[in-house]
């Protein structure tokens, strides 16, 4: 029996590995190629590699170290930040990664995503959201790293990219990404509820625990996490880590 997937999500900037909190105060942790390396040791499922800064920096993707990234990588890749045409999709599919992640673009141009779809295959296109809670506590689509308010809220706007053609559908809450105090499983049972694609949850694991949750008690297909795998001890000292098979087995089964 598959179990549900865990996916270290690893946040690029100026061509290095870094971790957020709410999406501020990147710390560094790495050369991407070397920490790479290491979750091919882990086994680890799969990996979303994200570019924070491309969209912002309004560049492309820097295609050199995206080759030497999926070089290295013995799992499925995923690529997203400042992919904004079909050529881009065709360059980094054609160095060896699986997936493309379409997120600040996806609100600027949605007919992007229908596009990418029908050259890539839905499969290969994961819609990415990043979502802030307002003062009153509602739910709102943010682009650009979080700088921009879309004015959108994450459930139609997950609705409208699953008929656009969205093979999966990346949520990332702000307020928790990097705090380690959990996902935000109402979101995510909104969104879940409201599509019919898998769902990635991301933003706030710290334990297996948390992995759990999301998926059996808030419907994702699979969870991703930063911190709870780059992350060790109060000081958040940096080192790599990912749960075995046999405990993502146990955890799921439970």
């Amino acid at each position: 029996m598959l179990i549900p997937r865990a996916i270290p999500c690893l946040l690029l900037r100026n061509q290095g590995l870094v971790k957020t909190v709410r999406f501020k105060d990147p710390k560094y942790l790495g050369d991407p190629i070397n920490i790479v390396r290491l979750f091919n040791d882990k086994e680890v499922d799969e990996v979303m590699l994200l570019d924070i800064t491309a969209t912002v920096e309004n560049r492309k993707p820097c295609f050199k170290l995206i080759e030497e990234v999926a070089s290295e990588a013995f799992m499925p890749l995923g690529y997203g930040g400042g992919v904004r045409s079909l050529e881009d999709v065709k360059t980094i599919l054609g160095l060896g990664v699986e997936k493309i992640v379409i997120n600040s673009y996806a609100v600027e141009n949605p007919d992007f995503v229908t596009q990418a779809a029908d050259f890539a295959g839905s499969s290969s296109i994961v819609a990415s959201i990043d979502v802030k809670q307002t003062l009153w506590g509602r739910y709102e689509v943010r682009t650009h790293s979080g700088r921009k308010s879309a004015g959108m809220d994450p459930v139609e706007h997950a609705k409208t990219l699953e008929k656009l053609g969205a093979g999966e559908i990346l949520l990332n809450s702000i307020d928790r990404d990097g705090r380690m105090q959990g996902y935000d499983l109402e979101l995510i049972k909104r969104v879940t509820q409201a599509v019919n694609v898998p769902v990635v949850a991301c933003g706030g694991a710290r334990t297996i625990q948390d992995l759990r949750s999301a998926v059996k008690d808030a419907g994702a297909a699979a969870a991703a996490a930063g911190s709870m795998f780059v992350f060790q001890g109060p000081h958040r000292a940096v080192l790599i880590s990912y749960p075995s098979s046999s405990e993502l087995h146990q955890i799921f089964d439970e």
